[in-house]
């Protein structure tokens, strides 16, 4: 039996932005509670993440100190900050990411306007309501299953022993925060979780759907965007045998999970595996 241990848990209110490590998590249908609920758009809709502004990086979002208030609060590395009150009845507007149509709550002109300043176009920032349904992919879905604005999945999984693995294989070692797991696993055999398919933790269980392929967001440095090597981590992923099976053969790392229902998962916590 597997006897591993949670080591980290992460939390990404605005898609593409800094979040924050957390001591618990509350885990719901979309995965963790304020995780991606977020999203930054074009005037018409069309999302926006860091593989398209790598300057995101330089943009944070924490959820407002009041739990009850259901906002978050903007700040920039080069300072100023913003909260945004959760914009439940505002105006409606239709988004899409990727290609899923999603209904969204227009967070209005000055959360938009402090964005476009400091992102330099033209930007919307908008909030899914808890009305919104996105599935999941039904290839890897149950009835009923749906997600964030994340890119497809609620959650994301990773291990300690595989980014080792793949720093040992890099010319210069990468933090985990690359990657932006929403879960992270301690005492795994490396890439040992592409052969999982339930994870328990506590009263939580999580269905693991398919390896998580990777694009050039990894290649960004976290905190600035700036990319010290435009090839790695994906080259050394694929020199590893770390790809998607397919004709596009896409590097990999980490695996999407689906939870079951709601509980609570915390740092130290053990885990099962199936």
């Amino acid at each position: 039996m597997f006897a591993g241990r949670v080591v980290a848990l992460h939390r990404y209110p605005v898609k593409s932005m800094g979040g924050q490590g957390l001591a618990q998590a509350m885990i719901e249908p979309r995965g963790i509670a304020g995780d991606r609920r977020w999203l930054m758009v074009t005037p018409e809709g069309r999302f926006l993440t860091r593989r398209e502004l790598p300057a995101m990086a330089l943009l944070h979002a924490d959820l407002a100190p009041d739990p009850a208030d259901g906002g978050i609060v903007l700040s920039h590395r080069d300072g100023g900050a913003l909260p945004v009150a959760r914009p439940d009845g505002a105006r409606p507007l239709a988004v899409q990411v990727w290609g899923d149509p999603v209904a969204a709550h227009d967070a209005g002109d000055a959360a938009a306007q402090w964005l476009t300043d400091r992102i330099g176009r033209a930007v919307r920032l908008v909030h899914m309501p808890d009305a919104a349904v996105r599935p999941v992919d039904p290839d890897f879905a149950r009835a009923g299953d749906h997600v964030s604005f994340a890119d497809g999945f609620p959650l994301l999984v990773a291990t300690v022993e595989s980014l080792d693995a793949l720093n040992r294989a890099l010319p210069s070692p990468i933090p985990m925060a690359r990657f932006r797991p929403n879960l992270v696993i301690a005492g795994a055999v490396p890439f040992a979780e592409d052969g999982w398919r339930v994870l328990r933790v506590g009263d939580v269980t999580l269905r693991l759907a398919k390896p998580c392929t990777r694009c050039v967001v990894t290649t960004q440095d976290v905190d600035s965007g700036a990319v010290p090597d435009p090839l790695e981590p994906l080259r050394t992923l694929k020199a590893m045998g770390r790809v998607m099976p397919g004709a596009r053969a896409e590097p990999i790392f980490g695996v999407d999970a689906i939870p079951d229902g709601p509980g609570v998962i915390a740092v130290g916590d053990a885990v099962e595996v199936e």
